[in-house]
């Protein structure tokens, strides 16, 4: 009954006898891509992706590919730089927002990485490249959610899970489904949320990284205070604080190893906002960005502009004031859907504080920004 519901959502064809367009995913995703850069199709907001379109990975797909003949020699060299680019736009993207490099990382994806997935390599170097190819791709599709593209976000999403899990790969798997179920909150599709973070926390059950632990748990006590189940949401508030406590102080390799502490205490303290907890909210953004350092233009101004609510619900308005201020100063030059949210959200809550020159001032800078 969810076929129908995923190729509408998606705009894609999951039927078996469609040899061409999902049968493959490597082909699949670059179908996609090639439609990304030359914008032949607009995706609007859609509905979140449901469980049953996660089901389809191809198991043999590495080795099917790995035992074909091509045009080019692939090594772990080839993995390798796709790490490395992936690594580099992604820097660029956390400072300067997903609307500045993603053509880049698409038009990196369709034709330097399609040339090595098309290439002669073993089943083990295949296994790699199926899990960097699945890291850019899942970037790519982060890129496309902060731009506000979100059905292009998911597609992007749910064939960075195929990838990781045809790869064998748990870790980047749970992080797609972490980045669907983080989308469909803020989509306000709860009830699918719930069951995406769910089944992204139990395939992060298999891992040994504390921090893809804290990362996964806290997406679902996320989920979980959306749909209002506090109890489950403060449970696994706990467990991903234990976990990320016991993480190693400096990022290792993989994608989760990057969860640092800074972004576990800023998703906490929205968390315990969600929850009604204005207090631990508020310390746990302070600590994110007076503790932890979130050095990033984009991820720090973020977080200001959640504290400056914050402060303000809690009846501190000067203070938050001077927080949205600046959030201003740190939002100059970012692209990014968040940014934008966080300023129309600071701009209707301004005509409730009159008589101050401070909330006027705010008004006249966001109004030159526009």
């Amino acid at each position: 009954m969810w076929l129908p519901f995923i190729e509408q959502v998606l705009n894609i064809d999951l039927s078996e006898d469609n040899g061409g367009q999902f049968a493959d995913t490597v082909t699949s995703v670059m179908l996609l891509g090639g439609t990304d850069v030359d914008r032949r199709q607009f995706l609007a907001a859609s509905a979140a992706v449901g469980l049953a379109a996660l089901d389809l990975p191809d198991a043999e797909a590495v080795t099917r590919r790995a035992n074909r003949p091509g045009p080019v020699s692939v090594g772990m060299g080839e993995v390798a730089a796709v790490r490395t680019m992936t690594t580099t736009l992604g820097d660029a993207a956390s400072e300067l927002g997903g609307g500045h490099a993603r053509h880049l990382a698409v038009r990196y994806l369709t034709v330097d990485v399609k040339r090595w997935l098309d290439g002669r390599y073993t089943d083990k170097t295949g296994r790699e490249l199926f899990a960097a190819t699945s890291e850019l791709v899942h970037l790519i599709g982060w890129m496309a959610r902060d731009e506000g593209n979100q059905g292009l976000s998911q597609k992007y999403h749910l064939h960075s899970y195929r990838l990781a899990a045809e790869a064998g790969e748990n870790e980047l798997a749970a992080t797609a489904l972490r980045g669907l179920a983080d989308q469909a909150i803020d989509l306000g599709h709860i009830p699918t949320a719930v069951r995406l973070a769910e089944a992204c926390e139990q395939r992060g059950r298999k891992l040994t990284n504390p921090k893809a632990l804290a990362y996964y748990r806290n997406t679902y006590a996320r989920a979980a205070a959306a749909d209002g189940d506090h109890t489950t949401a403060a449970k696994l508030l706990t467990s991903a604080q234990a976990a990320i406590e016991h993480a190693p102080a400096l990022p290792g390799q993989s994608w989760a190893s990057h969860y640092s502490l800074g972004r576990w205490a800023h998703e906490s303290g929205m968390i315990h906002a969600k929850l009604g907890d204005l207090a631990a909210a508020e310390e746990h953004l302070h600590l994110a960005l007076d503790i932890h350092g979130l050095d990033r233009k984009r991820t720090r101004a973020i977080v200001l502009a959640d504290l400056g609510h914050v402060q303000l619900k809690r009846g501190n308005t000067e203070t938050a004031l001077a927080t949205w201020s600046e959030f201003l100063d740190c939002a100059d030059g970012v692209q990014s859907v968040r940014i934008n949210d966080g300023l129309t959200n600071i701009a209707a809550r301004l005509p409730s504080i009159p008589d101050s020159p401070a909330a006027a001032e705010l008004g006249e800078r966001i109004a030159a920004r526009a």
